[in-house]
Parts: structure tokens; C-alpha cells; sequence
């Protein structure tokens, strides 16, 4: 059995070739560590390799197995983790110079979940600085590629996570979604990308952005992939005052069912007309037209107040973003700039946050300081969380009559590199179908829908009830079921790039 085919084996084949033992979780690992030294020189998927580590890891994991302890399902498969998720003794950054080089002393809840189950950590990947941004372009440490064409995004702010699974340097990756930065990035490079009910995978540990809209999730090449990672790092954790107390779902016996009759899917007028490209569009139609024929009823639903959505994101993200930033001083860790000339608390501060923040995370920080202020925060900031009020009110009303919600995931495919980065409110609209499903806490998953003309991927994104997430499972799994089968073979399968990319590896 050679590495290439190991690696582009679904997760959940990985664990099954480990427990049969047709493969060691040590040579796993190392097909993946492979993989990475291979082709990320030119995706820039990984900041971090965590190459001892991992291989230590997978060596216990054979010696149990060997032993016959019992294993979790997922022992011995390899992950990488998005590096705004905190780890203890690997570096991290949040994408940016002012936490180049530390190193945390605790891990994030769900990387202790993680080492517990002997899932071996490959390294951490890059993201937009402070997860500001839906390119990947604003990383402190250069962006990622995408590696369907890598002269285009690979999204964002997870954009490394989403490319290192896309790119099978990693069957499994964790990334962290605040306005769509999990589900975005899987839209355009073909993967699965999960958001979690708001408080069902704990945020301790997670390098706050935005935290009432934070949330961690998987991303992964299989909604089954996606359901069995989402169990190991879901339930309740005492140190996350957000943390909801309810038993973890049976994520992946939803996503194997594969039955959405009599299932009702609503589609959100006001996320499918115009500022949607027409090939996105087709492929969320074709993709409805295989649901309903395999017995799904599709409705159609408004939710009128999603049109305001965008702005009132702008104005809570960045207030809340501006606040969190704070502790960013040059005081108590990370860079520390120190002027010349009698350098006072003041000016260490100013000078480290003006050479350690990038543009984006200024303009948000501005931006958010502003939406706060004393004369402004009525106008502001109390009015877009009034609107946020109106948002969860239209999910409320849609789920009355449908199970699931429906849009496309991303208006477009995968832009090139450099198109949008000068453009802010551009850039911003990426985000216009996830964002109200972080404003309302709601769960989402972006599945892949199929290729536009110029052989780029789009995805189709479905929303469910707070604490209903095993229906997004169910519909996703559906789905990924009924396009394969009309494809003959998973979307990753038709990457032109991949295969360029995967004779270098050789």
C-alpha cells in the first residue's frame, strides 16, 4: 500500500485500516509529515509542524493497540489544528508577529480532548491574523494557497486548515468560525466544513476574537469525517461559562443514515438572487433537485431581516474584537517594541501594537473603538445587536415550517490571490450567507455542491435549529451520498492541481 493511497482514504477508512492493522498510526503519520514536506512549500497550509510530537504520539497509540486497550474510534489518525487554538509546548501565533514565538503553558479543552483520544497533532495552521478576514491573505506569515489553483484563496480565516485536508496533508483538521471561517474555506477547496451549535464545543483556550460569535468545529473530506470529530471534541466544560450542558448527539449514526424523506429544506430567498455568481447558484440547485428527489420537500422561506445581517455583524465582530485585542499590550507577553528616548508605558504599548498588528486587525480595532464609544454605542452598537435580535427572530419563524435551511455557501468560487485585499467591503461580502448563523448561534454545515465552469468548487450550506445539529448530519450525509454517486467519486477526486501537486510528492 502505497502513502498516496493511505492519505486520500476518508478519515474514518484511516481508523479502519489502523484497527484491522493494515497500517500503523506511526507510518500514518509519517505519510502525512511526508505529504506536508512535500507540497506545503507552496500551499503555506501549516505554520508549525509538530513532527516529534506527533510521531510520539502515534507510537503510543500502536503500543496500546497492541496491548488491547481500548482505543477511541479515531486513535492514531493524524490532525491539525488552526493556530488560534491554544497549545501546550507547540507555538502560537493567531497569524500574527505579536505572538510570534510564544509558546502557551496550557492547552485549549478541546486540544486536551484531542491527546486524550491519541489523535497525533501535525502542527498548526495559518489563518488570518486574529481570524480577521475570509482570505487567508492577511496572516502575518504570507497565505495560503489554495490547492485546486494555487494562484487563487483558499478562504478564510481557516484557510490553512481547510487547505491542509483539501491538499490531504491532514485527513482531519479543527477550525474556528466566527462570521464563516469554517464553512467558507470548505466551500472553495471542496471539503466539509462544520460551525457547532454556539457553546457546544467549548471556546477555552481559543484566542478570542468576537466571543459571542467564536465557535470551533471540524473540517474534514466527509460529513462522516466531520461527525465523528464533532463528538470527540463536543460536551460540556466547566471552564467555559458558555459551555452547554447537553449530552454530545450521535453525529455520525446521522450522517451514515443517509434518509432525508419527508425531511422539509427551506431556502432563503434573500441568499440565492443576485450577488451570487450563476454557477454557484446551478450547483445549489442541482444539489436541491438530487434532495428532493430522494425525498426531501423543498420550501421555499424569507428571512427578511438577513439583509441587514452583514452590517450589523460589522458593528458587533470588530466592538467585541477591539475589547479582547486589549490584553495585546507589549506588557505581559508576546513582542514587546521598546522606544528609544525614555520609553513610558504609553509608548511601549503604541509602538508594540503598531508594529505587531496588521492592517486588517487596526481597521477592526478602529473600527470597533469607534461603534463603542460613549456618543456612538446607541447608534452603533446597540442598534446592530437589536438587529441581531430581528436575525434570530427569522430563524425562529423559518423553523416553524422546515427542518433544515438552505442557501450557497459562498456567492463565489475561490478568487485570486490579491483581487480583494485592497477592497475591505468586498472582502466583507464573502461572508454574507454564514454570517447569521454565528449571529444567532445557530449550527451549519458547508458540503461541497459541485465545480463551477472553470473547475472551481462551490458549496451549498445548511442551517439547523440551535442543539438540532445531528440534522445537519443527516441532510449533509444525504447529500455527499446522492453527488457522489451521480459524480462517480468524491469532488476531491476531480482536481486538476491535486494531481500536479501529488506527482512533487513522489
Amino acid at each position: 500500500m502505497s502513502h498516496d493511497d493511505i492519505i486520500r482514504r476518508s478519515a474514518a477508512a484511516q481508523a479502519a485500516a489502523l484497527g484491522t492493522g493494515e497500517i500503523s498510526s506511526e507510518e500514518l503519520t509519517r505519510a502525512h509529515l511526508d505529504r506536508i514536506a512535500a507540497v506545503d512549500g507552496e500551499l503555506n497550509a501549516f505554520l508549525h509542524v509538530n513532527e516529534d510530537e506527533a510521531l510520539t504520539t502515534s507510537r503510543d497509540v500502536d503500543a496500546r493497540r497492541a496491548a488491547g486497550d481500548q482505543l477511541h474510534p479515531l486513535a492514531g489518525v493524524p490532525i491539525a489544528v488552526k493556530d488560534v487554538v491554544v497549545t501546550e509546548g507547540q507555538p502560537t501565533t493567531a497569524g500574527s508577529r505579536i505572538l510570534e514565538g510564544w509558546i502557551p503553558p496550557y492547552d485549549a479543552t478541546l486540544v486536551t480532548r484531542l491527546r486524550a483520544a491519541g489523535l497525533p497533532i501535525l502542527g498548526k495552521t495559518n489563518l488570518d491574523e486574529f481570524a480577521m478576514g475570509s482570505s487567508t491573505e492577511n496572516s502575518a506569515f504570507g497565505p495560503t494557497r489554495n490547492p485546486w489553483d494555487t494562484g487563487r484563496i483558499p478562504g478564510g480565516s481557516g484557510g490553512g486548515s481547510a487547505a491542509a485536508v483539501g491538499s490531504y496533508e491532514a485527513p482531519l483538521a479543527i477550525g474556528t468560525d466566527t462570521g464563516g471561517s469554517i464553512r467558507q474555506p470548505g466551500a472553495v477547496t471542496g471539503t466539509v466544513g462544520v460551525k457547532p451549535t454556539y457553546g457546544s464545543v467549548s471556546r477555552y483556550g481559543l484566542i478570542a476574537m468576537a466571543s459571542s460569535l467564536d465557535q470551533a468545529g471540524p473540517v474534514t473530506r466527509t460529513v462522516e469525517d466531520a461527525a465523528l470529530l464533532h463528538e470527540l471534541i463536543a460536551g460540556h466544560d466547566p471552564l467555559d461559562s458558555t459551555s452547554l450542558p447537553d449530552p454530545v448527539g450521535a453525529y455520525a449514526e446521522a450522517a451514515r443514515s443517509r434518509d432525508v424523506r419527508g425531511l422539509r429544506i427551506g431556502v432563503i430567498e434573500e441568499l440565492e438572487g443576485e450577488g451570487f455568481a450563476p454557477e454557484v447558484r446551478a450547483r445549489f440547485t442541482e444539489s436541491l433537485d438530487h434532495l428532493e428527489r430522494a425525498g426531501a420537500e423543498i420550501v421555499r422561506v424569507s428571512c427578511p431581516n438577513f439583509r441587514y445581517a452583514l452590517g450589523a455583524y460589522y458593528l458587533i465582530m470588530p466592538s467585541e474584537a477591539s475589547s479582547n485585542l486589549a490584553k495585546f499590550d507589549g506588557m505581559r507577553f508576546g513582542l514587546r517594541v521598546v522606544p528609544e528616548d525614555s520609553p513610558t508605558a504609553e509608548s511601549v504599548m503604541k509602538a508594540t501594537r503598531g508594529a505587531g498588528f496588521g492592517d486588517e486587525v487596526k481597521r477592526r480595532i478602529l473600527l470597533g473603538t469607534y461603534a463603542l464609544s460613549a456618543g456612538y454605542f446607541d447608534a452603533y452598537y446597540g442598534s446592530a445587536q437589536k438587529v441581531r435580535t430581528l436575525v434570530q427572530r427569522d430563524f425562529t419563524a423559518a423553523f416553524d415550517s422546515v427542518d433544515v435551511l438552505a442557501s450557497p455557501t459562498s456567492p463565489t468560487v475561490a478568487f485570486r490571490l490579491g483581487e480583494k485585499v485592497d477592497d475591505p467591503m468586498a472582502m466583507y461580502l464573502n461572508d454574507i450567507a454564514t454570517i447569521p448563523a454565528n449571529l444567532a448561534g445557530t449550527p451549519g454545515i458547508s458540503v461541497p455542491s459541485g465545480l463551477a465552469e472553470d473547475g472551481l468548487p462551490a458549496g451549498i450550506q445548511f442551517l439547523a435549529p440551535i442543539r438540532a445539529d445531528e440534522r445537519l448530519y443527516r441532510v449533509g450525509g444525504a447529500l455527499e451520498a446522492l453527488l457522489e454517486d451521480a459524480w462517480g467519486g468524491p469532488l476531491l477526486a476531480k482536481a486538476p492541481e491535486l494531481a500536479t501537486i501529488a506527482q512533487g510528492a513522489k
